[in-house]
């Protein structure tokens, strides 16, 4: 029998003792091989996260929670600037001229820059740009985007103090702020000069001024293709959005509580009386010194910059214009805004066939209250279907599901199994809203039906120029109508993906509208259209006016022009066809009201009618000319121009180094962060790679613990 025998000196251990041992040595090492594991795991998810942008279209170590700290290559963290920002709004009947002053505070010990991006309307004209430094006050100017950058580097490299604001989008700029001292601030103030929405119910006239506040997290479609820029967005740009890097700002997690205030003022001169004015979203404190004057204000003094603020004013019985008409006298042209409603048109003809399609956004940015109001707002409209009406559902989110394989009659059975389908729908995903698009807009023509697609979402996507080809493209005889869902909807893309949709843009912005805001949108969708619209200008005038191709109209909707004209003097002739009819009416130009700032919002117009001219494939050199010539001539801001404002003084002593970079945004109220982020907190710590670093660290110990056991344990002696 052949047995194992132990060197001299070596005592036998307990088996229960060298059990336990073992045991735990198993523990130990399986533990140390897991944590890598998962360690692993996350980092390769982050990668994958990478490649997924729009599902999760913010994760970077930049963004998330504690945003507030920028951290340096170095791995130290530096103090970003605090911001507050202070609106005035002064209103006159249809027009408003805007201030938006912001404040860039330092509160640490370094110098800092602070870039900052934030909405606007979206069809504001930005004119002005004066940065505030103590009691000096410098005026920016208007230069080529390029130029005015190279400015601004340079001011920036050598110490001096300067603002820039460039247009990321029609309705989003960016604001960065150079050389802010230690312990103090600088104010950055821009103008801007827009229309207000105005609609007609009945003989009540109804204006909405709205503000937005918060630039929503935006769905990143494509594969990473270069480096973001320092200091700009946390997602890199990809082959099918070049700008990423400069449309995704970090976002605050709500639970580190809001810091970017907002003060509004809104100075309203209505013209005439008013008979209710209010405000769905915030509690204000209003002043009402004269019949048609209000003075709005937030009742709080402030708020968080997390939802659009709006206000809505209906003018007293009797006093809703039909026709407004502005002039702006010119050296050369006289510049005019015309706002015309043309009467209700009746239809006494058997209505068309109508072929209705739904389109849900269910992605995770309509986690929360959005998803609920989309889901009321679609249970609604499936229940105004006629009998006669056929029908289908399609939802999207990273991919798209239609209900049925195509439309069906709207009998009580199909339109239950419909409602039943829309209450079950959950927000998840990104927002792939090309496919759903495809699906919904089958680019045919058939004479004998009215196809009208209706595209409820919150808009949260940054390649709106491919959706907006995709829409002209396969439009066909269909028309696209687009419902804006949430506290902070990308109106850009929803006004002008309805504009090429030949449809209209409504919002709903809290679930107690759904059903005034859809019955609305329905009785437009049921009412005769007025068509072919045509201006006939006085002989001579010359007239350039936008939109060129006029939009169909809706029950309610004014017509809208924008225009410059040799002389505003002589007849203005307005035709169009109803369904059974032509209508035409005549405006004297002579009779026209002062206005101001209207060569601004003439030449901003006529500047996006040509860079929709890249769509139809205008070459970039021809529009960018033409922009950069109507853009330097009226000092707008666009994609080719942009405002910079430059201290002459140098600030910073050459010693000390410059720290900083984007400051976060809110999360738009009703969204949910792990929705739209995920559960993982994506703090400035770097957690996946301290993960990866601490679980490598404690493998590797286990390893060498064991080789030095092998290496100082005696060697076994032969079997005997």
């Amino acid at each position: 029998m052949n047995t194992r025998t132990a060197p001299p000196g070596v005592r036998h251990r307990p088996h229960a003792l060298e059990l336990a041992a073992l045991i735990v040595r198993i523990l130990a090492g399986g533990l140390a091989v897991a944590l890598a594991l998962a360690a692993l795991v996350l980092l390769l998810a982050s990668g994958a996260h990478a490649a997924e942008l729009q599902a999760t279209p913010l994760r970077a170590a930049e963004a998330g929670q504690g945003t507030l700290l920028l951290r340096d290559a170095d791995g130290a963290t530096r103090a970003l600037p605090t911001l507050a920002t202070e609106v005035t709004i002064r209103v006159s009947g249809p027009l408003a001229r805007a201030r938006v002053v912001q404040t860039f505070r330092n509160p640490g010990s370094a110098w800092l820059e602070g870039i900052y991006v934030f909405p606007l309307p979206d069809d504001a004209a930005v004119d002005r740009l004066r940065m505030q430094i103590g009691d000096r006050l410098i005026e920016g100017e208007v230069r080529e985007r390029e130029d005015a950058r190279a400015s601004f580097e340079q001011a920036r490299a050598s110490g001096r103090r300067a603002a820039l604001v460039e247009q990321e989008r029609p309705n989003l700029v960016t604001t960065s702020v150079a050389n802010i001292a230690p312990g103090a601030e600088i104010r950055v103030e821009i103008e801007y000069q827009q229309t207000l929405a105005y609609e007609l119910a009945g003989d009540a006239g109804r204006y909405r001024l709205r503000f937005p506040m918060v630039v929503g997290p935006r769905y990143i479609p494509g594969a990473p293709g270069g480096e973001r820029g320092a200091g700009h967005g946390s997602v890199p740009p990809t082959d099918q959005v070049t700008d990423a890097h400069r449309i995704t700002p970090p976002v605050r997690h709500p639970a580190d509580g809001a810091r970017n205030p907002v003060r509004l003022r809104i100075e309203l001169d209505a013209g005439v009386p008013l008979a209710a004015l209010d405000s769905p979203y915030h509690a204000v404190r209003i002043e009402a010194p004269h019949a048609h004057r209000r003075i709005v204000e937030l009742a709080a003094g402030s708020t968080p910059a997390n939802r659009d603020f709006e206000l809505n004013w209906t003018l007293a019985a009797g006093h809703a214009p039909r026709v407004a008409l502005f002039v702006e006298p010119g050296e050369q042209l006289d510049h005019a805004l015309l706002m015309l409603m043309p009467p209700r048109l009746m239809n006494t003809q058997q209505p068309l066939p109508r072929e209705v399609v739904f389109v849900i956004d269910t992605s995770g940015s309509m986690e929360g209250s959005s998803i609920v109001q989309a889901r009321q707002a679609l249970a609604l409209a499936l229940r105004r279907l006629a009998p006669g009406d056929r029908f289908n559902v399609i939802e999207f989110n990273s991919v798209t599901q239609a209900l049925f394989p195509d439309a069906r009659p709207a009998s009580p059975d199909n339109v239950d199994a419909a409602t039943r389908w829309v209450r079950s729908l959950q927000a998840r995903g990104g927002t792939e809203m090309a496919p759903a698009l495809a699906a919904a807009l089958d680019g045919g023509e058939d004479p004998a039906r009215v196809r009208q697609v209706i595209f409820l979402t919150d808009g949260a996507v940054g390649n709106e120029e491919a959706l907006f080809r995709l829409i002209e493209q396969r439009l066909g005889d269909s028309r696209l109508f687009t419902v804006g869902i949430g506290s902070a909807p990308n109106s850009h893309f929803m006004r002008k993906a309805a504009a090429a949709g030949r449809g209209s843009f409504t919002y709903i912005g809290k679930l107690e509208e759904v059903g005034e805001r859809m019955s609305a949108l329905f009785a437009r969708l049921e009412s005769p259209v007025l068509k072919g619209i045509e201006l006939a200008w006085p002989d001579g005038a010359e007239a350039d006016f936008w939109p060129r191709r006029l939009p169909d109209l809706y029950a309610g909707e004014p017509l809208v022009v924008a225009v410059a004209l040799r002389k505003a003097t002589g007849t203005l002739g307005v035709s169009g066809w109803g369904s059974e009819a032509r209508w035409r009416t005549e405006l004297s130009l002579d009779k026209a009201a002062p206005g101001s700032g209207l060569g601004g919002l003439w030449a901003r117009r006529k500047i996006d009618a040509l860079m929709d001219g890249l769509r139809a494939g205008v070459a970039e050199d021809t529009v960018r000319a033409a922009v950069l010539e109507l853009a330097l001539q009226h000092r707008l801001v666009s994609r080719y121009t942009s405002l910079v404002a430059v201290d002459r003084t140098p600030a910073r002593p050459s010693g000390e180094g410059l720290q900083g970079g984007a400051l976060p945004t809110e999360l738009p109220e009703g969204w949910h962060y792990e929705a739209v982020f995920g559960k993982l907190p994506q703090g400035a710590t770097g957690l996946r790679w301290n993960l990866l670093a601490g679980s490598l660290a404690l493998l590797a110990c286990v390893l060498l613990w064991r080789l030095q056991r092998r290496r100082s344990a005696p060697h076994p002696l032969p079997f005997a």
